[in-house]
């Protein structure tokens, strides 16, 4: 336990309520989707950045999307895998305010990135006419800078107020990160004004980029729907399927996690869809997202033809 209105030097992650057995097993696989998915969404981005073919809008915020993955998951699996292989996992306080601030802000820059996108393919397809004309370089280097910079920018207050706050209980942390309500339940200080700002900044960033990504691709679902060739709604079809899979699935898990009040805060069930969340949807993304699409395919053939001929 800790002293009244004090800040500790460090806290104590707890990771996974498993045995020290079991949390060892559970290093290996966990260290192979990190390094798996560092290499699938790595390869995205080069073969946008460094392919012509590929400099297009929605290749451009696929290789955004792609670089947020990668540093959202890094903020927070390589302390995990340190914990899973470590008898006491300490964090000090600084480095836990610091995982929290760049794991919301990137986390927010991907679902606002989630509706861009979905913008994106709603004008292609909705609008294919005007797609050169509405999605110009300028649109979207403004769009993609618009989006880094009001996530950065939103996560700093919330911040600064946990730097300022006291903690007068255990500096135990029950989770594998320093999330925001296993963190605010060891404060002595008045939380309920912060949890109400945290549950309206969460509602407003995660349910209006959600309301707008469902809104495109309900847009692009319809406008399918009237496309006469069964062959080019059957190809529409499987790609939106895809994507919407992902939408579904990163919006579903973060709702239920943040937008919702602490009281239904459940430590173990959250554990687990937050590793679902930092580990396992980011290693699948690059193939949902990117690598099943026939153009990406033939420049990832063009590169390794390039590789043997070497």
């Amino acid at each position: 336990m800790m002293g009244n209105d004090t800040q500790p030097v460090e806290f104590i992650l707890m990771g996974f309520s498993m045995s020290r057995v079991l949390q060892k097993v559970l290093f290996a696989p966990c260290l192979a989707l990190y390094l798996l998915m560092l290499a699938g969404n790595a390869t995205v981005v080069s073969m946008i950045c460094f392919d012509s073919r590929l400099h297009t809008p929605m290749y451009f915020f696929l290789c955004n999307f792609s670089v947020a993955e990668m540093l959202v998951t890094s903020t927070v699996v390589p302390r995990m895998l340190v914990g899973l292989g470590a008898e006491r996992d300490t964090i000090p306080f600084g480095e836990c305010l610091a995982q929290f601030y760049f794991y919301f802000s990137l986390g927010t820059t991907v679902f606002l990135l989630m509706a861009v996108m979905s913008i994106d393919r709603y004008v292609a397809i909705c609008h294919p006419l005007h797609y050169s004309t509405i999605l110009t370089n300028d649109v979207c280097l403004q769009s993609a800078f618009a989006v880094w910079a009001t996530s950065f920018f939103s996560m700093i207050p919330p911040a600064a107020i946990r730097a300022g706050m006291s903690f007068c209980r255990s500096n135990e942390i029950d989770h594998f990160f320093c999330d925001n309500a296993p963190l605010l339940k060891l404060s002595c200080s008045d939380t309920r004004l912060i949890e109400l700002w945290d549950f309206l900044l969460a509602a407003l960033f995660i349910l209006s980029s959600f309301t707008m990504t469902v809104a495109s691709y309900g847009a692009i679902i319809f406008t399918i729907l009237r496309i006469p060739s069964a062959t080019g709604r059957q190809k529409a079809f499987s790609t939106c399927a895809s994507h919407f899979t992902v939408v579904i699935i990163g919006y579903g898990t973060t709702i239920f996690i943040y937008v919702r009040p602490n009281k239904s805060y459940s430590t173990d069930l959250n554990k687990m869809v937050a590793l679902l969340t930092s580990i396992v949807t980011p290693f699948l993304n690059p193939f949902i997202f990117t690598l099943r699409n026939e153009k990406v395919k033939e420049v990832f053939r063009d590169w390794l033809g390039h590789l043997r001929s070497l």
